[in-house]
């Protein structure tokens, strides 16, 4: 049995659906396991509750862009990171399963990943940081309406900063525009010349 969402085009923004009632974690995993048979979906699980959502060609463009320059940035400070994408963060006692777009170890391989990103382009996303806090993601950024927004783990839950406290030298405003600029050799040629010129004067 495959479980589809409707969509207009290939390329449509990001399409999600709230299952309707509440769910168990063994009524979750059969869910999920039909949800095999429909590559293209991702399936979100929170206290009971189930998200659906198919990723279109604007979330993939954000998200790439993003990991390109990131992971750029890592290796021109040189920083050890571990890119792990979006593996699937989930446990049964803390009532969720999800993917992040991108997440990195930095420095060594450690519990759970230092930072997360999530790309959100319509609105429904199911308590967007509960999810991360119950697995203590240190650092959370989130690109929403056009703005990257960081977040860091307080303990109170996640704290929404103006730098990122793991990179704190990086500059979010550039890293902004070069992901929405239309060309990504031009973004990559600008966000270059920035680092180069930071790490040149250090």
């Amino acid at each position: 049995m495959a479980i589809t969402l409707s969509v207009e085009s290939d390329n449509d923004l990001e399409q999600r659906l709230l299952m309707p009632g509440t769910y168990n974690w063994e009524e979750f995993e059969a869910l999920e396991a039909l949800l095999a048979e429909s590559p293209g979906l991702r399936i979100t699980y929170l206290d009971g509750l189930i998200e659906l959502m198919t990723l279109g060609e604007p979330h993939e463009l954000i998200k790439k862009s993003l990991a390109i320059l990131l992971e750029t940035y890592f290796m021109a400070i040189e920083m050890e990171f571990i890119p792990v994408g979006s593996s699937t963060r989930r446990g049964k006692a803390k009532g969720t399963s999800f993917e992040p777009d991108e997440s990195y170890y930095l420095g060594t391989k450690k519990d759970n990943p230092d930072l997360a990103i999530g790309v959100i382009l319509t609105s429904g996303s199911l308590k967007k940081l509960e999810k991360y806090r119950r697995f203590q993601i240190p650092e959370v950024w989130l690109w929403e309406k056009e703005q990257l927004q960081v977040y860091c783990l307080r303990a109170d839950g996640y704290e929404l900063m103006a730098r990122s406290q793991l990179l704190p030298d990086l500059d979010l405003d550039l890293l902004v525009r070069c992901i929405q600029m239309p060309s990504r050799l031009e973004a990559m040629k600008t966000f270059m010349a920035a680092v180069k010129s930071e790490v040149q004067s250090e």
